[in-house]
């Protein structure tokens, strides 16, 4: 099996080393004995959706965000068209608000009906998440001075850290294969249980007929249980 990630804008947003992402997400198919091709596109190149399976799109500055939502909107209906046929997106950070309605007034991609406006105080916190997807904890990092608002389809729900807004403990969108979360960290790589859910969904949509091993991530577990036992054992049962 073979399968293509494309990751956009890649040193325009990658304000937090959400390229590990990437590299947590390539290192984990190669294991399954996948065959990986990884193509990058930024500012002034074409982007050619042909035979991609996954496009991955971090965070960047407001500046940063602006400049990769005008290149992006060259692309609207082929993006829209890519997220209705089912295929996967990984949008992390403030790029969840790319496909939105808008941004502050300023049109989306309009793949999404939520909008995207500027907080009176920047969000910044460490978070502890539940998600209907899998049974573990969601863990991540906010710092952004923007929230959405009408969202239909949240990803996960806060027990500890911001919602989408200041009134909502839901965050991010999820829809078709669309994942959207404001958390940094990078998040794959920081929970390894949904790091597997999130493969296992690709490869099943990508070859239902797939044998799918068990990915080993014995650092990453580690690392995760430490965490939650060091800064989170108050909240969790």
């Amino acid at each position: 099996m073979k399968i293509t990630i494309l990751y956009l804008y890649y040193d325009l947003l990658n304000l937090y080393g959400e390229s590990g992402n990437v590299k947590v997400l390539k290192k984990s198919l190669e294991s399954l004995d996948i065959d990986v091709s990884l193509k990058f596109s930024t500012l002034d190149d074409e982007i050619d959706l042909t035979d991609v399976d996954l496009i991955y799109v971090g965070s960047g500055s407001e500046k940063n965000q602006l400049l990769a939502l005008e290149h992006l909107k060259k692309y609207k209906e082929e993006m829209k068209e890519f997220i209705l046929s089912g295929k996967f997106v990984l949008a992390t950070g403030n790029a969840i608000e790319l496909f939105g309605k808008e941004i502050d007034q300023i049109k989306a991609l309009e793949v999404f009906s939520y909008s995207a406006k500027t907080s009176d105080k920047r969000i910044v916190d460490e978070a502890l998440y539940k998600t209907a997807l899998i049974s573990s904890y969601i863990l991540g990092f906010n710092n952004r001075n923007s929230f959405i608002v009408n969202n239909q389809h949240p990803f996960f729900q806060s027990i500890k850290g911001a919602g989408n807004n200041q009134n909502d403990v839901n965050e991010g969108y999820n829809e078709y294969h669309f994942y959207g979360t404001y958390l940094l960290g990078p998040l794959l790589a920081r929970n390894p249980e949904f790091l597997r859910y999130f493969i296992n969904e690709l490869i099943k949509f990508k070859d239902p007929n797939f044998t799918i091993k068990k990915i080993p991530l014995n650092l990453e577990e580690n690392a995760y249980q430490e965490f939650l036992k060091n800064y989170y054992s108050e909240y969790i049962s």
